[in-house]
């Protein structure tokens, strides 16, 4: 009887981590349940086949790994459309910028993806920020020095007023601890996932973009696997990977607001309406900015809105 198919899987993270347990676990688990004698992934946290975020598409071309859990915003030139999901204001939660990403993906409109597979293409909720200072309006960020996840969402807080670098993750929290800079946007799994929660205990809930992410698949080796192998992985990639990351970060935000909320050692501050107003303004004109930069970021909001309305239209 033939070996079942063996899959090595990288995660520069730790296991724990919320982003593993509601967008890998699920996956792998279904398949492995699914997959006995036919397919099997083995899973190496922890950066076991490789630590550096920005080097995980790397790892399966180069085919160390077969699938990797990918950060997009890490390596623009490769994908360079996935701005889109970086732009405030767009896609207002989880499900918006998730699904959209993902009827987006499967629609062949985003660059970057054809040599993988892609099983799951997902946003993390707006991401907003966090400090060492107290932080209770836009005027108290003026002059701060705030990490961002990419370079639409460093331009977005330097027309606020911030000085803004780009920085993986990872990093954070030590550049935090040792005063490289004030504080980060981050949306809340990673904030407790990398520890950065421990070291910046000021949250002002001025919500930016989400940050994309995906599981991406070596699109040779998705392609050489046998036919039953490639069913089951299909079976719980798309649609059906975007449900479940969906439900679990929806409920680990709500979580986790309310413990940002309810702890006595911080201070949760939510923006004025002068503030929210200050941010629309700003906001409005980057997207217009962007859109105005050439026709392909045109079309690709106008498509990207014509998803979101659909989804705003469909009953939860």
């Amino acid at each position: 009887m033939a070996q079942p198919v063996q899959l090595k899987l990288s995660y520069f993270g730790p296991d724990k981590a919320q982003t593993f347990q509601a967008g890998i676990k699920p996956f792998v688990d279904a398949v492995n349940a699914e997959g006995k004698g036919v397919v099997s992934i083995v899973i190496y946290a922890d950066g076991a086949l490789g630590k550096s975020i920005a080097e995980q598409p790397a790892l399966i071309q180069k085919e160390v790994a077969d699938i990797a859990w990918v950060v997009p915003g890490q390596t623009p030139y490769r994908f360079p459309d996935d701005e889109i999901f970086q732009l405030p204001g767009l896609a207002r939660d989880v499900r918006e910028g998730t699904l959209a990403y993902t009827r987006l993906v499967a629609a062949g409109r985003l660059r970057g993806y054809q040599d993988y597979f892609v099983v799951g293409a997902y946003v993390t909720s707006p991401a907003f920020i966090h400090t060492r200072k107290p932080v209770a309006s836009i005027a108290a960020l003026r002059g701060l020095k705030i990490r961002a996840n990419n370079a639409i969402e460093a331009e977005a807080l330097e027309r606020l007023g911030v000085i803004a670098t780009v920085m993986p993750v990872s990093q954070v929290a030590t550049a935090i601890k040792h005063g490289a800079i004030d504080g980060a946007v981050v949306a809340l799994p990673g904030l407790f996932d990398f520890g950065i929660a421990d070291v910046a205990t000021h949250h002002f809930h001025l919500a930016g973009g989400g940050a994309p992410v995906a599981m991406l698949m070596n699109r040779k080796k998705f392609a050489a696997l046998p036919d039953a192998a490639k069913h089951i992985i299909h079976k719980y990639s798309g649609e059906w990977a975007a449900a479940h990351w969906i439900e679990a970060i929806a409920e680990s935000e709500k979580q986790g607001l309310a413990v940002l909320r309810s702890d006595p050692k911080r201070v949760f501050t939510e923006p004025s309406q002068h503030d929210l107003d200050t941010a629309s303004r700003a906001v409005r004109s980057l997207i217009d900015g962007w859109a105005a930069a050439n026709t392909r970021n045109r079309d690709l909001l106008r498509h990207f809105e014509a998803d979101l309305s659909v989804i705003r239209s469909t009953v939860r």
